[in-house]
């Protein structure tokens, strides 16, 4: 008789071999699920023995991956709570590979600081700027427990993408001590006498799942290498020298994480001249191919493919190549399929648009030759009025400038022609971005980033002299503004529901100002710029979660309401946060004169002392200014969002169920807390009508300084007066910027570098 084969288990760590026990299979299931009554584990635990049979040899590694596939294939929307129990499982490898890799230099927090630094995963800044006895002092504030709010894919996302490893990718650092080295990060450089209470309380903020950090700090926060912002935007100026140079500072940007956008707006079109010869420019798609290879050629990291957005004038003579540059058919060499692209439109040719006039196009060399001054300085101060229309109707009745006439509309069927096949080109609606830009004083803005919700001043940055002295080579430039943006975004889910919002709020402007002094940026003029406006962009995500929470429906004027109110609330937590911050450390460089230094911020907005205490804030900041010259953007922040357990940014879900992929298994996702109750206010954003949602970001825009990210889901047989009344109601409500339109028949990339 054939005698039954034993299954022997092997510890890859140690590689100690013993027998399999279906008892203590048992038993571990029994400890790890004791959390979950609802759970049938009795079922589970006998596939999960029936699995092992038959197996000669088995690694510990091959046990706890088997347990999680039989724990995600029971996920259903009956059953999401499965989630959490894998997460548990795979929490008790973290931990006990990080053991086994921290054993000889022992499993406290500061031997781990000590380990890694040494090692040179961590920079000397956490040693160099915390005694030995503050670092113990504050590991007893980790909070292991904590890691039961992640669900499985959260606990993965944040293990494969950000929790510090060494060179051969052991585990060394665990979630909570990822958590607490930011907020020891963010808060180093804090006066001593109150700080250790401030890295406290930015890993309250963290741990709780009460906000993220954008995904440059969290994967960098303590670490040797890259920077700790989300996106960049260059303007580049008209010459072959300031082509080349931005090309050299994106690249340097890219590489060290950050996603950018870019303005080629003042660039000479196609057929323009060059010193006089005529008809030689060719144009600003070859300086768009040298994009696309930057953006190909210098990943960030190692871990992903640079990220660039690039926007052009709607009246600029290379509109018709530039929104064809994405489309997949056609000449290749007129393509450049890794870029993004953006369109900024003036009021006036949505108006002629949506009236059926003509539009005119023009080479903004020639403009600048002819009229002595450049069309995209110039924006409508007033809806209907203002220095651009009358400038652009001087260009267009000008008997010496060229012109190249044709449909508005025309033009608004080639971005809608590219929307629908690529997503893209995002809509910047550039007169009423810089009607409210608070910082309209001292500059300009042209365009948006690479997640459209980034709006500061920018201006090209030009040189003026190279001369060589003692051997070296000497270059003088004029900084332009080169935007920075610094990104955090609340968890409106948890942090409505627990009622934290005042507290978060404050301690999550702290951190993200202090991004601003700890940044090592690769770039001068954007470490000039960073400085000058201290420009941070405060956002949210979780909305569709909370809605469903709160037992709103998305369709329905109480949550349009509901979004008014609270981003209200939101808003004036910020700005007094700011304020409180300028008291203790000064405002910013060029608060005077600012719309918040005048009080006119507050009267663009409408805003009284019926609902928040807005007068009285106002008074105050003119007497001790502000900290931050921009304060809000709601960015994508896909992956982060994830993370947190929550729905992205202000998006609403695309199902109730679905598998996010990763690179050879699918991970099921169930919309966050989904039960009998809740699963009635999550509709499918391709079901929800997109007035909706229109009239939902209108009444938060308005309480934002900068924009959103915001997309449309719309049907792949959308007809084309459709979606043309979606970017014109979205106009006319007063969005600053739209992000993609998400057609069901494209696979759309995300932003990662703006996740937050």
């Amino acid at each position: 008789m054939a005698t039954k084969m034993t299954t022997v288990i092997v510890n890859e760590l140690t590689n100690e071999k013993a027998p399999f026990s279906p008892q203590r299979l048992t038993d571990f299931i029994s400890e790890t699920g004791k959390d979950f009554k609802e759970l049938d584990l009795h079922t589970y635990t006998e596939r999960a023995v029936q699995s092992m049979e038959g197996r000669t040899v088995c690694s510990a590694s091959q046990v706890t991956n088997l347990l999680i596939l039989e724990g995600l294939s029971n996920i259903s929307e009956l059953q999401p709570e499965w989630t959490f129990f894998c997460a548990r499982i795979y929490l008790k490898k973290l931990y006990k590979e990080a053991a086994y890799n921290r054993e000889s230099g022992g499993g406290t927090f500061l031997s781990l600081i000590k380990t890694l630094t040494a090692k040179g995963i961590y920079s000397r800044h956490l040693l160099d700027s915390y005694s030995e006895e503050e670092i113990e002092q504050l590991s007893d504030v980790i909070d292991h427990d904590k890691d039961k709010l992640f669900t499985y894919i959260g606990l993965r996302t944040l293990s494969d993408r950000y929790l510090a490893r060494d060179y051969d990718k052991s585990v060394y650092e665990l979630p909570q001590e990822r958590y607490l080295v930011i907020a020891m990060t963010l808060m180093a450089k804090e006066d001593t006498e109150h700080r250790l209470q401030l890295v406290k309380e930015a890993y309250w903020a963290l741990s709780n799942l009460y906000m993220t950090v954008a995904t440059p700090t969290l994967s960098n926060a303590g670490k040797p290498v890259g920077q700790l912002s989300s996106c960049f935007i260059d303007t580049v100026d008209d010459s072959l020298q300031g082509i080349f140079d931005s090309n050299t500072d994106i690249a340097n940007l890219s590489k060290s994480g950050g996603g950018i956008g870019v303005y080629l707006g003042k660039i000479r079109s196609r057929g323009s001249d060059i010193k006089g010869f005529k008809g030689v420019s060719s144009g600003v798609i070859p300086w768009m191919k040298q994009l696309n290879n930057t953006a190909v050629s210098v990943d960030q990291l190692g871990q992903r493919k640079g990220a660039i957005a690039v926007y052009l004038d709607v009246w600029h003579k290379d509109i018709y190549s530039f929104l064809d540059s994405k489309l997949n058919n056609g000449d290749e060499r007129l393509r450049t399929h890794d870029l993004f692209t953006g369109v900024c439109l003036p009021d006036l040719f949505m108006e002629q648009a949506e009236n059926r006039g003509e539009w005119h196009l023009f080479d903004p060399h020639e403009v600048r030759k002819v009229m002595g001054y450049s069309l995209e300085d110039y924006y409508d101060e007033q809806k209907g009025a203002g220095s651009f229309r009358e400038k652009y109707w001087e260009c267009a009745n000008h008997p010496e400038l060229s012109k190249t006439t044709v449909p508005a509309i025309d033009i608004m069927k080639g971005i809608m022609k590219s929307q629908l096949e690529s997503g893209t080109p995002f809509m910047f609606y550039r007169d009423e971005v810089n009607r409210k830009n608070p910082n309209a004083h001292k500059g300009m803005v042209y365009c948006s980033n690479l997640c459209t919700e980034i709006t500061q001043n920018q201006s090209p940055t030009t040189m003026d002299e190279q001369y060589t002295e003692d051997g070296k080579i000497i270059t003088v430039k004029t900084p332009g503004d080169f935007v920075v943006c610094n990104l955090s975004s609340i968890n409106l889910a948890r942090a409505v529901s627990d009622d934290v919002l005042e507290r978060l709020i404050h301690v999550q402007v702290r951190m993200l100002d202090n991004v601003i002094d700890l940044n090592d940026i690769p770039v001068l003029q954007a470490k000039l710029t960073n400085k000058k406006y201290r420009a941070v962009g405060l956002g949210t995500f979780g909305w569709h979660h909370l809605l469903a929470l709160k037992r709103l429906r998305w369709e329905d004027e109480e949550a349009v309401q509901y979004a008014d109110e609270l981003y209200e609330k939101i808003a004036f937590y910020t700005i007094q946060a700011s304020m409180r911050l300028a008291e203790e450390k000064g405002a910013y460089p060029v608060f005077e004169g600012s719309g918040w230094h005048t009080g006119d911020y507050f009267k663009n907005r409408n805003y009284t002392s019926d609902s928040m205490p807005w007068d009285e804030l106002s008074e105050k900041i003119k007497v001790n200014g502000i900290r931050n010259g921009y304060l809000m953007a709601v960015a994508p922040n896909a992956s982060t969002s994830i993370l947190a357990g929550s729905t992205a940014s202000i998006d609403p879900i695309f199902q109730k169920m679905y598998s996010e992929e990763k690179k050879d298994y699918k991970i099921p996702v169930t919309a966050p807390d989904l039960n009998a109750e809740t699963t009635w206010f999550y509709k499918s954003a391709y079901l929800i009508d997109q007035m909706w949602s229109i009239k939902q970001n209108a009444a938060r825009q308005k309480h934002i300084d900068q924009s959103v990210s915001f997309n449309f889901y719309v049907r792949n047989t959308i007809k084309a007066k459709e979606l043309l009344d979606l970017h014109l109601t979205a106009w006319k409500a007063g969005l600053k910027t739209t992000y993609y339109v998400r057609s069901t028949s494209s696979d759309i990339e995300d932003c990662e570098s703006c996740a937050s």
